[in-house]
């Protein structure tokens, strides 16, 4: 009985509680103006898709620079290996690591 009775009130709520649109008098949003002269918008990373030998590469550059890579192999476990200095050496964690090498695999996405 204990779990009959809030179920049944919020099966009374949640249609009351419900709306079919805007409420009224409200009125849509203007657009976004557009940014101050000088600044420049944030660039958006070009991807590059390839493939070397079974392994799907994916290389992530913003202004040309190479930052990123990401690998698939065939059996769809993916890891990224990313230049965190810009020098040039990749790894797979942060250069303030204590040397231990963890993978950066996604586990689970949606």
């Amino acid at each position: 009985m204990r779990r009959v009775l809030p179920a049944l009130l919020l099966a009374l709520v949640f249609p009351v509680c419900a709306q079919s649109g805007p409420p009224p008098g409200s009125r849509p949003l203007p657009e976004a103006p557009p940014p101050p002269p000088g600044v420049d918008a944030p660039d958006e990373p070009q991807v590059t898709i390839t493939k070397r030998g079974e392994d799907k590469v994916e290389e992530y550059r913003i202004n040309g620079k190479l930052y990123m890579i990401k690998v698939t192999p065939p059996h769809g476990v993916s890891y990224y290996l990313v230049d965190d200095n810009g020098d040039g050496t990749w790894a797979r964690q942060h250069s303030t690591d204590s040397g231990l090498r963890v993978p950066k695999w996604v586990i689970h996405s949606w």
